[in-house]
This record gives structure tokens, sequence and C-alpha cells, in this order.
């Protein structure tokens, strides 16, 4: 069980995504202008991970190496058509604005890296903490980004304003914004690992 919980934990803290791996910078671009929308790209992003890591991981020994990418992307692709259909049904406003992005998890680099490198070549057990840890970490860094780009960029935490007389900075709710945001936090991360 300790070995099963090291294998989430490294999605988090050691391989994040966005901070330690740098993968999946172009939805956490777009997206995190709120924490609104940063959540639910980060959980949507989660479903595809664990669900395609669990059914790759169940097939691996009976997808031939020759087809195994092409096998992946069909996986991957139900899941963010189950992810996209749900969010069309019941989060119309967030599916809106989260816009050709859920499609796009398809090709996203977290997922297929998850697939291709991890769950092919473990178990179902191992892939499912990975899928969680590697979905945690990634929703994780999206709210966090989101949190400072939305306080900077609207004076506004979760569309609620917590600063009166504050004249945001509309850079931070720029793509350039965004760039800065993730930058000074890769910056932040890999000066607390290189101390530890």
């Amino acid at each position: 069980m300790k070995k099963l919980f090291k294998e989430f934990l490294k999605g988090i803290f050691r391989e994040n995504p966005t901070f330690a791996l740098a993968l999946g910078l172009c939805p956490t671009l777009a997206v995190s202008t709120s924490i609104v929308n940063g959540f639910g790209m980060g959980v949507a992003a989660t479903f595809v991970i664990l669900g395609s890591n669990i059914i790759v991981s169940a097939i691996r020994n009976f997808i031939p190496s020759k087809i195994r990418i092409p096998c992946f992307i069909v996986i991957i692709a139900t899941f963010v058509t189950i992810v996209e259909l749900v969010m069309k049904a019941y989060f119309p406003l967030l599916s809106k604005a989260l816009g050709i992005f859920v499609p796009l998890i398809v090709v996203n680099c977290i997922v297929m890296a998850r697939a291709e490198a991890f769950a092919s070549k473990h178990t179902v057990v191992k892939s499912i903490f990975d899928g969680l840890g590697m979905g945690a970490g990634f929703t994780l860094a999206l709210v966090l980004i989101s949190g400072i780009r939305e306080a900077f960029g609207n004076g506004t935490l979760l569309g609620l304003v917590i600063v009166r007389n504050f004249e945001p900075a509309l850079l931070f709710i720029l793509a350039p914004g965004a760039l800065l945001v993730i930058g000074i936090l890769i910056g932040i991360v890999n000066l607390l690992s290189q101390r530890r």
C-alpha cells in the first residue's frame, strides 16, 4: 500500500505534469483564467487519464506493439467523448468556457505519456494510482495558476470580489500573464526541489 501511495504522490510533487514535466501547457495557458475553468479542466483530464490508464493497463498484453499508439488514441478518445457529452448535458456554461480544449484532451501529452510510459507497462492497480496522482497534480496546478490569474487579473476569486478599489492587471488574464505565472511557479518549485 505504501508503494501505491508513493505512486499517487509522485504525480502531485516529484513528477507534477505542469511544474516538473512541463506537459499540458496549452490547455493550462488557455483555460486558467478562472478557478472554475481550471478545476473543470483538471477534473475532465483526471477522468480521461484514469479511465485510459485502467483500460490500457488491462489490455496491454493483447495490443500488438505496432498499433499500440492508435489503440491508445481510440481508448482516450472514448473517455474524452464521455467527458464532453456529460459536460454539455450537465455543465453547459463550463463546456462553453472550455470550448475546444476538452476535445483536445485526446492529444494532450499528459494523457498520451501516461498511457505509453506507465499504463502499458504496469498493472491496473498501479495505473489507477498513477492516473489519480497525475490528474490531481494537474488539477492542483491548474487551480493554483487560475487562482493567481483570477485574483490579479480580475480582482476576484471564484467570482467574488476580494479587494475593493483594486485596479486589476489585465496582463494576467491574457496569455503572457499565464506564461509569467507558470514561469514564476516553475521557478519556485525548482528552487524548493533543490533545497530538499
